[in-house]
């Protein structure tokens, strides 16, 4: 009697033994769960279209999370939407990281920028590719943006690009430019090279587009007019520059560019921006938003301070242009 009580004994305290064991477990299981959950952030990724700079800075912002302890899947959860040049779509996707409540937004260019600031006044908004965030109507001032954006300017030095004209045809009078009219950073850009051109002794033929579809003929038409071509960082131009490269092509006609990426895919040259180097200092001011160490609207717009003059040397043989040896030397990096 006494070995079957004590046996009962046993096996009941093994069993509590076990529950207690088994109890811990899952709420350790639940706190690490839980725990996890709370560490990661959704970040909303929104592009306007798809082209080699964008590209670029987007990969350079994940970069610098990435560099900063915010990897994809593991501390942070990505979520890119591109609109394929529809800006009907940027709304969407706009109010589709409201509704999702992610705890940060990344705008690629003006119009998805404007998109995302226009549905939230909460979530922080980091952008870039943005060539004038105040006529954007994004933030109040670039010292101080006052609303929940703030990011980086890829304002060109569209002087200094427009003077490269001289540099690889010192006859040229008139520069054509193809520009989307329903993009404000071409607007801004479009305004300056007004300003300037009579400065470096320039006339300028405009051709306003409304989608990509239009560049090739607005290509043409300026082919017959003018002596080179500028083509700003206007997003529906760049993402179809294929067109406007043939065209100069067949006409020995220099496409002078309003960046390197347009360089490197076939454009004559660019004194600019490094649009990698631009989204991976986005990021970096993204990283200090998710630690809590800085808010939107009291960080300051930045600009990227070194500038690249970068020449594509097979471009300038298609493209009909002797490129002078002082040019070649003063080029931060040349294109064989």
């Amino acid at each position: 009697m006494k070995k079957w009580i004590r046996g009962t004994l046993i096996l009941a305290l093994m069993i509590s033994i076990l529950s207690l064991v088994a109890c811990s477990t899952s709420s350790t299981d639940t706190k690490d769960s839980k725990t996890s959950t709370e560490k990661q952030k959704t970040i909303g990724i929104v592009q306007i279209v798809e082209h080699p700079s964008l590209d670029a800075s987007r990969q350079g912002f994940i970069d610098a999370l990435k560099a900063n302890g915010y990897e994809d899947g593991k501390q942070i959860k990505l979520d890119y939407q591109n609109a394929q040049g529809q800006v009907q779509n940027l709304t969407t996707i706009s109010q589709k990281f409201v509704n999702d409540k992610v705890d940060l937004i990344f705008a690629i260019a003006t119009p998805s920028a404007q998109a995302a600031a226009q549905q939230t006044k909460d979530i922080p908004i980091l952008i870039t590719a943005v060539t004038d965030p105040v006529t954007a109507g994004v933030v109040k001032s670039m010292d101080k943006p006052g609303t929940n954006v703030t990011g980086t300017t890829d304002m060109n030095p569209v002087k200094d690009q427009l003077a490269l004209v001289k540099e690889v045809k010192p006859s040229a009078k008139k520069v054509g430019i193809i520009y989307n009219t329903g993009e404000a950073n071409s607007e801004v850009q479009i305004k300056i090279a007004k300003e300037v051109a009579p400065e470096l002794g320039l006339n300028l033929e405009l051709i306003g587009i409304t989608n990509s579809s239009e560049v090739k003929q607005a290509a043409d038409a300026l082919a017959a007019k003018v002596d080179a071509i500028y083509v700003p960082t206007d997003n529906t131009v760049v993402s179809a520059l294929d067109s406007v490269l043939k065209v100069a092509e067949q006409t020995k006609i220099p496409v002078v560019v309003g960046e390197g990426d347009s360089v490197k895919k076939g454009g004559l040259i660019t004194y600019g921006l490094d649009y990698y180097k631009l989204g991976y200092q986005t990021g970096e001011m993204a990283v200090k938003i998710l630690k809590g160490e800085a808010k939107p609207q009291d960080m300051p717009i930045e600009t990227q301070k070194d500038m690249k003059l970068i020449i594509n040397k097979k471009a300038a043989k298609s493209m009909g242009v002797e490129l002078s040896e002082e040019l070649l030397k003063k080029a931060d990096e040349v294109i064989e």
